[in-house]
């Protein structure tokens, strides 16, 4: 399926966790934005972590084909502490996950310190979201391992989107832009997501790779995944 020049989220939340719509609504909305790919990552620590992934995969399989885009399931592991972020990780693939996001050490929540390194170095992370004041060394993780560091627009998870991209550029660490989605007015089109990226610092090549290149291989390595555990579950 061709989602290149699409717009794609890969963090988005529904009725499953703390979201406002089903995830097809979500889809369908997201259909009309003219989005090529989204991915749902409901919040997820172990109390939930098979329900979320259940669901979504049962969505996956059974509607799957209704949309004219790219669904992709996942979980964002939330305020976990930092001890037990790789094995709730490893256990989201096991179950999978096609995406697994960490919610980071946003300056809006009190998230445990320690988060941070524990996902970018963890080899089943994709995305560690809203990372706040990352340091340096943090930053050159992710790109070591290939966890990708998000630009995010969501309030108040947005107020470190400068510092996020300055350490990326200066690391050479990769970049997506997500927005987080809990409701309708959260979703955005291509243009609108630009403008946050260009708020963020970024230059015009950089907004490039991170609206399109990187979440494009993400996506890539996602849908693999994906199709693995579809013949699974068949």
């Amino acid at each position: 399926m061709d989602w290149e020049g699409k717009r794609i989220d890969l963090h988005t939340h529904t009725t499953i966790s703390d979201g406002v719509l089903l995830p097809s609504e979500l889809l369908r909305r997201a259909t009309v934005l003219g989005y090529g790919a989204v991915a749902i990552t409901d919040h997820a620590d172990s109390s939930n972590l098979e329900e979320v992934l259940r669901a979504l995969l049962r969505l996956a399989v059974e509607q799957g084909g209704d949309y004219p885009l790219v669904f992709l399931p996942g979980v964002e592991l939330t305020h976990v502490a930092p001890p037990s972020i790789p094995r709730l990780a490893h256990r989201a693939r096991e179950l999978g996950a096609a995406v697994v996001v960490v919610h980071g050490e946003t300056p809006a929540e009190p998230v445990a310190p320690g988060t941070n390194r524990a996902a970018v170095t963890c080899p089943n992370v994709d995305v560690l979201a809203h990372p706040g004041l990352i340091s340096i060394e943090e930053a050159r993780l992710a790109a070591e391992n290939g966890v990708y560091l998000e630009i995010t627009s969501r309030q108040g998870h947005c107020l470190g989107n400068g510092h996020v991209a300055a350490l990326a550029r200066a690391t050479g660490a990769k970049i997506i832009v997500n927005t987080d989605t809990h409701r309708p007015s959260d979703m955005m089109s291509q243009n609108q997501i630009r403008t946050v990226a260009e708020g963020a610092g970024l230059s015009s090549e950089e907004i490039t790779a991170a609206l399109v290149t990187n979440p494009s291989e993400l996506i890539v390595s996602a849908c693999a995944r994906l199709n693995e555990t579809r013949v699974k579950i068949k």
